[in-house]
């Protein structure tokens, strides 16, 4: 049997108890959680995701890319073979420096 002086504190430790388990759930109710967390695999209207849409448009344009880069460096090369002197041609030039250019982009939206 508990003595009638020891319920007071008994009380108090569960009243004490009771409040530790109502501050965080009231808490929790004032303050609304965040926003929803961005859909980073955001669906079109054709059922496909964004990222491959934009995946499968980066192919394209490599392949173009490349086709293109195919030409230019078989031109240049056809340009140095006829050109028996051992100066460059501006026209080489500019090829050379196309064919950067096309490595670059290239290579850029493969690191991506």
């Amino acid at each position: 049997m508990i003595s009638p002086g020891a319920i007071k504190p008994l009380l108090r430790l569960g009243a004490a108890l009771g409040l530790l388990v109502l501050i965080p759930l009231s808490a929790s109710q004032r303050f609304p959680p965040g926003p929803p967390p961005e859909d980073h695999d955001a669906r079109l209207p054709n059922g496909k995701t964004q990222q491959e849409e934009i995946l499968k448009a980066d192919h394209e344009r490599d392949l173009k890319d490349a086709a293109q880069l195919i030409d230019l460096a078989e031109g240049l090369k056809e340009e140095l073979e006829k050109n028996d002197q051992h100066v460059l041609s501006l026209s080489s030039l500019k090829k050379t420096e196309e064919i950067e250019k096309l490595a670059k982009r290239i290579r850029s939206r493969m690191r991506r």
